[in-house]
């Protein structure tokens, strides 16, 4: 997939050596291990360690506690994980995310410095949506930077990168929301808004992409809790969007944000973000928006969410609202959690929502009748008669060996009929047919499937010459 260009080309890596963030490594450590050694291991593990032998005791055998993992990390979308009970009672749930499981393996391994990107399924127990790309179970394609640096620079890079996949991807227009959490809890302090109540306000400022000012005001007064005059002065705040360094001036002047400690340093940091998005050339697509709050717990700086401002198509009356394609933040005090003594590890992150941008790419492909390529086979080797299944087995091995994307029909005397109409039913651009005349001349008949042009091309010629058609 072109779009995974990128992260590779930003020098991440895929995850290694954990049985969380990749299953087929851990099943390759396990096949690995002559079956005694593994029976006798799995005894050992669930053996209480005190009971270990002196010998064995020396080893780090860890002792993983599955229910207190995803717990406390969500906030309000907590209601969304799968909960899970094994056969003895223990509390076990399904990925809600990759970030958590991220984090934990950074605890785990003492990792302090990782650059990484990982697709992997998560699931949610919500109300499915097709159209909107909205699953229960969906793939996510994950991008960190783990690791003390200096601020704000991995941030804008995790930025540039979303920039890179969505330009890429030509969806049509889009936009990269960004804000601070401690901007917010910085807001929500000089509004009135107290601690208790800073994680659940969050959640519901974070619906005002979905919901109008009023509908989420009556929620923080008559579900929340708060004063119609607390939310009142947090409605003038977050109606404050569309901004960069401006809007970012205008707050540092703000006579009650200004004296916020934690807010001035958000600002502060957002002013610096600005200056290096700036620089890589992606400011026009970045708005500073006070109403965004993504409502994980986990987030402690910079938050950010990519949205389509339209989808390219122009055949149908009305856009399709498939909400917001990217998200992600930084998350400083994650892997503390699951660090036994607390050692923290600053990380930051994007999460592409690789099933959302699939349903609309092939809604904007049903909607233009485009015939799309499902195959990136360069040319079908095909003869007209019969009993020359040795000839196309041949070519095609001389068409492999110079690296030409070859295929054949897995008939022993294929109609060449069938044969064309493969080519034009998977979208394989060219034909290389050769027959009794052409084995006889030494030639080749290549053929354009769309045009349906056909010229005798010297054999040895033949893969210089698709080369040289593709190329064109």
């Amino acid at each position: 997939m072109n779009w995974l260009r990128p992260l590779a080309a930003w020098g991440c890596r895929v995850p290694f050596g954990a049985q969380h963030l990749a299953p087929s490594c851990a099943l390759r450590a396990f096949a690995a291990h002559p079956q005694n050694q593994v029976a006798e291991g799995v005894v050992k593990l669930q053996q209480p360690k005190a009971q270990l032998g002196t010998d064995e005791g020396k080893k780090n055998f860890i002792l993983k506690t599955p229910k207190e993992t995803l717990m406390g990390k969500y906030g309000e979308d907590s209601k969304l994980i799968y909960d899970l009970k094994d056969q003895g009672g223990e509390l076990l749930s399904l990925r809600y995310d990759l970030t958590v499981p991220f984090a934990r393996y950074l605890a785990m391994n003492k990792i302090t410095n990782i650059k990484r990107y990982h697709i992997a399924k998560v699931y949610r127990r919500d109300n499915p949506a097709m159209t909107r790309g909205r699953y229960r179970e969906f793939y996510q394609c994950d991008f960190d930077i783990a690791g003390h640096f200096d601020p704000m620079i991995p941030d804008a890079e995790c930025l540039k990168i979303v920039h890179e996949i969505l330009s890429m991807l030509q969806l049509g227009d889009f936009l990269i929301k960004i804000n601070d959490r401690r901007i917010l809890n910085g807001m929500f302090a000089v509004c009135g808004i107290p601690d208790s109540l800073f994680h659940s306000t969050c959640s519901t400022v974070d619906k005002l992409n979905k919901a109008t000012w009023e509908d989420v005001k009556n929620e923080m007064v008559g579900e929340k809790g708060l004063s119609p005059e607390a939310a009142d002065r947090i409605g003038e705040y977050v109606r404050l969007h569309a901004g960069g360094l401006g809007l970012i001036e205008q707050l540092l002047q703000d006579p009650k944000l200004s004296q916020n400690k934690l807010a001035r340093e958000g600002l502060g940091d957002m002013k610096l973000l600005f200056e290096y998005l700036t620089l890589f050339g992606i400011a026009d697509k970045i708005s500073f928006d006070l109403s965004l709050a993504r409502g994980l717990d986990y987030y402690t700086g910079v938050i950010y969410e990519a949205i389509l401002l339209q989808p390219q198509n122009a055949h149908k009356e009305e856009p399709v609202n498939m909400g917001s394609v990217a998200g992600g933040g930084r998350y400083d005090e994650l892997v503390g959690m699951f660090d036994p003594k607390g050692r923290k590890v600053p990380c930051v992150g994007v999460s592409i929502g690789i099933e959302r941008i699939f349903s609309i790419m092939e809604q904007e492909v049903e909607a233009s009748k485009e015939k799309i390529r499902t195959t990136e086979t360069q040319v079908l080797v095909a003869t007209p008669q019969k009993n020359f299944l040795d000839v196309r087995l041949n070519l095609i091995s001389e068409l492999w060996d110079s690296g030409i994307k070859a295929e054949m029909l897995y008939k022993k005397n294929p109609k060449l009929l069938n044969q064309l109409q493969y080519c034009e039913d998977t979208g394989i651009p060219l034909a290389a047919i050769i027959g009794e005349q052409e084995l006889k001349d030494g030639v080749v008949k290549l053929r354009v499937v769309a045009s349906r042009e056909e010229v005798d091309i010297p054999r040895e010629k033949l893969a210089e010459e698709i080369r040289r058609r593709l190329e064109s």
